[in-house]
């Protein structure tokens, strides 16, 4: 993998408070880039949908992250929802830690719960101090 950089984020909405942590691998010859919260890798695939870290982008100084992931048709307690995508585009600025999202939600449970649209949020992502290896 090429470079790492590591981040400790929190979101705040109302009276919720989430703290996470962020690890960006950027791309190597040999290795498209990833995208981890909390070590929990976001490519991620599986009978529900897909989600793909599709970019990193370095345009210093910030970090432009393309997330775009597709929900199969479900039906919960009852009720069915359609098939739904949400593509998300993050800009990063590791200088003043702010993280803006937006986020084009498009059809599936999201859709119908929040929405369709675009929804912008922001969130502070602080470079971290390099985890302590042995």
């Amino acid at each position: 993998m090429g470079q790492t950089i590591f981040f400790d984020c929190k979101r705040a909405e109302k009276d919720y408070v989430e703290e996470y942590g962020m690890k960006i691998a950027l791309a190597s010859k040999t290795q498209k880039a990833k995208v981890f919260l909390d070590d929990r890798d976001l490519d991620r695939s599986d009978v529900y949908g897909t989600q793909v870290v599709k970019s990193v982008t370095l345009a210093r100084p910030n970090i432009f992250i393309v997330i775009e992931a597709s929900f199969e048709p479900e039906n919960l307690m009852g009720v069915s929802y359609p098939a739904g995508t949400v593509a998300t585009h993050i800009t990063l600025d590791p200088v003043t830690g702010k993280l803006k999202k937006v986020e084009k939600i498009q059809g599936g449970i999201l859709g119908a719960s929040l929405g369709n649209g675009t929804y912008v949020s922001e969130e502070t992502c602080l470079p971290a101090k390099i985890p302590f290896k042995p």
